[in-house]
């Protein structure tokens, strides 16, 4: 008894947790970071041209031209609109964009979950809840790997073809955005398998 209670506890809490770090990373905009310049000949140091961070809706300037401007990530269809070094950079920019709407399913699938999840926590004699509150569940989990996937690939085959010249640089990496939804595809596996598991016990 103090297992399944246990169990029926956490994965609560995992549910909400999973909720939240989703939620989160939807709606901030520190998936990407990047920044490019040139490496001056003189003293081989390099120098800043541009530097931003995007998430699924904007995109905020932090170094170069545009330093301290935010746009949302649409209006990159018209090249005037911005002031970017390469066009690499704008493409990578307008690329993760079909990653965008497998995060916005995951969220809500994972919110369609929490909630009959806890009306099945309400009503536990209703089990055929737990059994469809663990499919959203996987559900949201599968839609999040697949927007996961997409977005690094759609980086990955830019950066590769982007051309090599010694006296530009281009660096990127991951911000504390996608951690948080990369954390949650981790919660939503933990609490498919306790569930997993209390079915067990339970039988």
């Amino acid at each position: 008894m103090f297992s399944t209670r246990a169990l029926t506890l956490l994965s609560s809490v995992f549910g909400a947790c999973g909720l939240l770090l989703v939620g989160v990373a939807v709606s901030t905009d520190y998936w990407l970071l990047m920044e490019e310049g040139v490496i001056l000949q003189q003293n081989q140091s390099m120098e800043v041209r541009m530097a931003l961070h995007s998430g699924m809706w904007r995109v905020c300037f932090v170094a170069g031209p545009e330093k301290g401007r935010c746009v949302a990530s649409e209006y990159f269809t018209t090249e005037a609109e911005i002031d970017i070094v390469t066009e690499n950079t704008a493409n990578i920019l307008k690329m993760v964009r079909t990653a965008t709407p497998f995060p916005m399913v995951s969220l809500l699938f994972v919110f369609t979950a929490f909630v009959i999840s806890n009306i099945g926590h309400i009503r536990p004699q209703r089990t055929i809840l737990a059994f469809i509150s663990g499919i959203f569940f996987i559900l949201s989990g599968l839609s999040l790997v697949v927007g996961l996937v997409l977005y690094i690939s759609s980086i990955n085959d830019e950066v590769m073809n982007r051309p090599r010249e010694p006296e530009h640089f281009f660096h990127y990496h991951y911000g504390w955005s996608f951690a948080f939804a990369a954390s949650s595809f981790l919660l939503k596996e933990t609490l498919c398998s306790g569930r997993r598991k209390r079915r067990g016990n339970s039988a």
